[in-house]
């Protein structure tokens, strides 16, 4: 017979004890599990007393209340020792069977000694104390405890009277980080001469790199939470000195230091993004991280990836202003930005300057040249640029290519202002449209993801790099308008094979805008016909009504194929970041399913583990209590994130397993949409539920199509009815046979 749900069977430990193996009763209070425990090995005072997990971060156990809400944290109060540990940080029911902890000092005992400790005057006492703090302050109850007496105001002390900077300091940086993690103060509340002297240990050369990776973590966190803040550490801290931390061979020391740099600009208003950018560009970092980050020796981590694509990202947002503002008609700036593309194109054709033309030949004149452009509306070209977007910027990339390019500019005009009328492919309507296109497949304008770690190497390697992409691709414009001999009717079928060419070749993720523009200019319209001729022709034939009904015997099969396959993926395992309401988080875990297929192992990890063993994942989730599942708006973690708009990306990379009867939630944010997919139907096939996500169709496509490909390799070049042949008509009689005997004489 199961044991009752209220009861876990545990060990207990203890040093220089023989452990206890006892029954917990969830139901019975903690203080009379711990009197038990404690008479058991005859120690006196109980209340002096906690138990915590002997593995992984060894969290201390708390009492738990059944069916109670989970209230946000709240500015701490000084409770007396031994006063009810607040309701959200306890973690009793969470105990499962086989659960192995250990018998240790109280919380509040233990937050009582290292605050004397920290204090001694004794420095090896002091560094003793502030590495135990370091360690025991990653616990929510020790660091409540410590924080309701006034312990950070220590911690203070430390940092701004002290003048150490080797590990005691470290230690104190440490502990100092782990405190302001769980979110009970107010990172408002800090001085300004402790952010002066984290500021110093960012800006000194002769210090320890330890130190200067905690401080310029310590102010990245910052940066975020307030205006004042912001403009104190981007005052203190240049972005010369961020530079030279970009360029040691430290890779923690460098991360950290663009985390900052990341922080700043996210955080900074579109003006002064605008002026930071500008001067980033001036130092040449782009080429920089190109050379030395996106090529060095040691592989790009995760972390890095997605700063560099946030960094991607801002920059290319600074074109949304311009984008989404029409063209002023009255605007003499923009009135001489556009004409300067008509002179740059007919200058040489005038037979005389315009000063001896009249006014209404001159007009004339304008309109027609206007018209040999590409403009829509001859006489007011300005109206062709009241679409925004892509607004101004359509001007400006225009401009651009005149100005930096001009011999093929020239050529480009030129070439179609000698063809008939009906072949001449429009240069400004075609680069109107093209800036729109590269608009949405760059994602100008759009937040910044989470935790998206897509970005182009070939961005960082060139400077001007939307204006440099739109001069490749508008002589690629004209060159698919000839290839396909369009006329004006054709336009938006050639921007179409256009936007096209430009993210097939993106996929390939070229290094260098030289080699996007080579294979680009390979993949020419004639190859465009015949990847969407394979396409249709797989379409077509899979559409057949034998085929189809084929398809529909082979699903069963090929969707256990599938299940197998995620279940699978499941006990290989994922790594998974912490992400929090106020930053994206550098802390990871892992989460696998054991290979029987019954528990889901998971637990904090180190940076650069990659596939932990699963003994070292020490909490654990039996499937029989697995309930449902959420994804998106539905989990817990994502209605948390109350203060702000919800970032899409987050939203659609989140799930969480609700488990036990308590209905504990265990939640999840998904590296890639990838992760997610395999991860949300591999618990749907253990909770016995329909694998419901896309990429399970696109998968299922897959293997059909390779099935039914191979079931029908003999009927190739053969068309296939969609009706079976008519079977004839049975013999007016059976009475017929052949006579073997004739045969054989």
């Amino acid at each position: 017979m199961p044991p009752p749900k209220d009861v876990v069977k545990i060990a207990i430990q203890m040093v220089g004890a023989i452990p206890q193996l006892i029954e917990l009763q969830q139901t019975k209070p903690l203080a009379a599990v711990l009197k038990d425990v404690c008479d058991a090995w005859s120690l006196p005072n109980a209340e002096h007393y906690a138990l915590q997990y002997a593995d992984g971060r060894q969290t201390y156990i708390t009492e738990s209340v059944r069916d109670t809400p989970r209230p946000l944290p709240a500015p701490p109060v000084r409770r007396s020792p031994g006063s009810p540990v607040p309701l959200s940080l306890q973690n009793r029911r969470e105990i499962k069977n086989g659960s192995i902890l250990r018998l240790t000092t109280s919380p509040d005992q233990e937050a009582e000694r290292l605050y004397s400790g920290i204090q001694s005057k004794n420095v090896d006492v002091k560094t003793d104390s502030l590495k135990k703090l370091a360690s025991l302050s990653q616990d929510v109850t020790f660091a409540q405890e410590f924080i309701s007496r006034n312990g950070l105001k220590q911690i203070y002390s430390i940092v701004e009277e002290g003048n150490d900077t080797g590990e005691m300091l470290a230690h104190t940086l440490k502990a100092f980080t782990e405190l302001m993690e769980h979110d009970f103060v107010s990172w408002e509340n800090l001085s300004t001469v402790f952010i002066k002297k984290i500021v110093s240990y960012v800006n000194m050369n002769a210090v320890d790199a330890s130190i200067q990776q905690l401080s310029l973590s310590i102010l990245e966190n910052m940066v975020p939470t307030s205006r004042l803040l912001f403009e104190l550490v981007k005052k203190e801290v240049t972005l010369d000195r961020l530079l030279t931390h970009l360029q040691v061979t430290d890779a923690q020391l460098q991360l950290k230091a663009m985390a900052l740099l990341i922080a700043l600009l996210l955080t900074a208003t579109d003006a002064e993004r605008r002026d930071m950018m500008d001067y980033l560009r001036e130092k040449n970092i782009r080429q920089f991280i190109h050379k030395n980050i996106i090529h060095s020796s040691e592989p790009l981590g995760d972390e890095m990836a997605h700063y560099l694509y946030v960094l991607q990202s801002v920059s290319l947002n600074l074109c949304e202003h311009r984008m989404r503002t029409s063209m002023d008609p009255y605007s003499q700036e923009q009135r001489e930005l556009l004409q300067s593309l008509r002179q740059t194109a007919f200058e040489s054709e005038s037979e005389a300057p315009a000063s001896n033309f009249s006014t209404e030949r001159r007009r004339s004149l304008c309109a027609k040249e206007f018209r040999k452009l590409g403009f829509m509306n001859n006489s007011n070209p300005a109206e062709d640029l009241r679409r925004a977007p892509p607004g101004l910027l359509a001007l400006d990339n225009m401009v651009y290519f005149s100005r930096n390019t001009p011999n093929a500019y020239s050529r480009f005009v030129l070439e179609n202002s000698s063809r008939e009328d009906k072949h001449e492919c429009p240069f400004a309507r075609s680069s109107i449209q093209l800036t729109l296109i590269l608009c949405e497949i760059l994602h100008v304008g759009e937040p910044c993801s989470e935790t998206a770690q897509a970005f182009y190497p070939m961005f960082f390697g060139q400077d001007h790099f939307f204006e440099e992409l739109f001069c490749i691709c508008i002589q690629l414009v004209n060159k698919t308008w000839k290839e396909m001999r369009a006329t004006q009717e054709d336009f938006n079928k050639v921007m179409q094979v256009v936007r096209e060419q430009i993210t097939r070749t993106l996929a390939l993720k070229p290094t260098s805008l030289e080699l996007f523009k080579t294979r680009v200019n390979a993949l020419n319209y004639s190859e465009i016909l015949k990847l969407r001729q394979t396409e249709r022709l797989h379409q077509e034939e899979t559409l057949a009504v034998p085929v189809l009904e084929l398809r529909e015997r082979l699903k069963p099969e090929l969707l256990e194929l599938i299940r197998q396959q995620r279940l699978l993926h499941l006990c290989e395992g994922t790594l998974f970041r912490k992400i929090s309401s106020r930053r994206r988080q550098d802390k990871l875990w892992y989460c696998r399913l054991s290979p029987n297929h019954k528990v889901l192992h998971y637990g904090d990890v180190e940076e650069g583990v990659e596939s932990p063993p699963i003994e070292s994942l020490t909490e654990k989730i039996p499937v029989a209590d697995m309930k449902m599942l959420l994804v998106g708006k539905e989990c817990p973690h994502t209605k948390e994130k109350s203060s702000g708009k919800q970032n899409k990306d987050v939203l659609e990379l989140a799930f969480s397993i609700v488990y036990d009867v308590e209905e504990y939630c265990l939640n999840f944010v998904a590296p890639t949409r990838y992760e997610f997919c395999l991860w949300t139907d591999g618990l749907n096939v253990l909770l016995g539920k329909e694998m419901t996500s896309e990429r399970t169709q696109t998968d299922l496509d897959t293997l059909l199509s390779m099935e039914l490909k191979l079931r029908l390799l003999d009927l190739e070049n053969i068309s296939i009815p969609d009706t079976p042949p008519p079977i004839p008509k049975p013999p007016s009689n059976l009475n017929f046979c052949y006579d073997f005997s004739h045969a054989e004489q």
